[in-house]
């Protein structure tokens, strides 16, 4: 087993860790409280590289592998989760999606645009009954011939309003129940789409999420991915990776905490010396570096079995499983070394204790990991 880093994956970690700092944390609260991203910070990432980074060079990605995505999503999410959950379903669901299962049209018309940050892309599969439950879809997509028309409501959108391109999964035979399913390309611009009202979110404030409403909304054809009733599969598929991008942004946000929280404990004195003295505080610290460094290890094997080609639904699994526990609790634990300040947004910690949360909901709750482990390990 070789724990080493590549020289590229240092780069690229310390392109990442540089940025974050430089471009990101100016102002990081005041988008927190405001719920907004800048555009122009949307651009510089995707001039970076850090919104294509494992799609194809001939689309203008950065054919990096998936080790090194997780590396700038760690950095990233340590100070920004909500510019990584941009970065995570612009990459993992959206130019993965398109790369993997799109054909050579929309790969030059679409992805190509993705990449780069000219474009952003939104990943639409949650409905009001349809979270954990994907196989439930409202949505249709009624086939005319030519064209499908899309009739629905999507939930909880990543990029709602900022989004150019979505990724649409919508039922187009009931009968066939999720064999029915298929995922389409939708125009921001296309006729009968709506952007529903902004979510008022706990935490990734800065991060914009809609519903969008879907009103007679006529895709050509050519917009389907894959074959027909291959949207269930083509959203599994995709998620499956998506769970490696969210795994990694726990641990980022797990490690952000615990570094705010181990520089205060040596500068905050308390009965006559710093609280890192009291082995309250020294215990706490060793726990939360020992579950971030379990974490660590759980999402770079996963990101390594799907760099080499191997079936990573389980590792994947256990990897957002456990890192958004860790997420959470050393959150929580972040902001009672703090103490009072902890509760005080100058000191950030308390952004990140709302940020990690979402982690253990969104790109499948960890209910839905644990079916996703037992029936790995069960079935043999």
């Amino acid at each position: 087993m070789d724990f080493k880093l590549t020289e590229e994956h240092l780069m690229i970690r310390d392109a990442a860790r540089d940025f974050a700092k430089t471009e990101l944390l100016p102002g990081v609260i005041e988008r927190d409280e405001k719920q907004e991203f800048p555009r122009e910070l949307v651009k510089k990432m995707g001039d970076l590289g850090f919104l294509g980074m494992m799609a194809s060079p001939e689309y203008g990605g950065g054919g990096m592998d998936t080790i090194s995505y997780v590396l700038a999503m760690e950095e990233i999410s340590k100070i920004d989760a909500s510019a990584s959950v941009m970065i995570s379903v612009n990459n993992s669901l959206v130019c993965w999606g398109l790369d993997s299962f799109g054909n050579e049209e929309q790969k030059k018309k679409y992805l190509s645009k993705l990449t780069t940050g000219e474009k952003l892309g939104a990943f639409c599969l949650s409905e009001p009954e349809a979270g954990s439950d994907a196989t439930s879809q409202r949505t249709t997509a009624i086939d005319k011939g030519d064209h499908y028309i899309i009739n629905g409501t999507k939930n909880w959108i990543t990029n709602g309003s900022t989004a150019d391109y979505y990724l649409v999964i919508a039922q187009t035979d009931k009968e066939k129940k999720h064999k029915g399913i298929n995922a389409f390309i939708v125009e921001k611009d296309s006729e009968g789409f709506e952007i529903g009202p902004k979510e008022q979110k706990l935490g990734i404030r800065g991060s914009d999420t809609h519903s969008l409403n879907f009103n007679d909304v006529k895709v050509p054809k050519e917009n389907r991915i894959g074959e027909d009733g291959f949207g269930f599969k083509f959203a599994m598929k995709t998620l499956s990776g998506g769970r490696i991008g969210i795994a990694a942004q726990a641990l980022g946000i797990a490690a952000g905490a615990y570094e705010l929280a181990k520089d205060y404990s040596k500068q905050r004195k308390a009965f006559g010396t710093e609280i890192c003295n009291h082995q309250a505080i020294a215990f706490k610290l060793a726990d939360m570096h020992t579950t971030i460094e379990a974490s660590r290890h759980m999402v770079m094997k996963a990101a390594w079995d799907k760099d080499q080609g191997q079936n990573y639904d389980l590792s994947g699994a256990m990897a957002k499983l456990y890192a958004s526990k860790t997420a959470m609790d050393v959150t929580v634990e972040a902001v009672q070394v703090h103490g009072g300040n902890g509760f005080v947004k100058e000191y950030h910690v308390e952004r990140l204790m709302r940020d990690a949360k979402i982690t253990q909901i969104y790109e499948g709750t960890s209910e839905i990991q644990k079916i996703v482990i037992s029936r790995s390990i069960l079935k043999d």
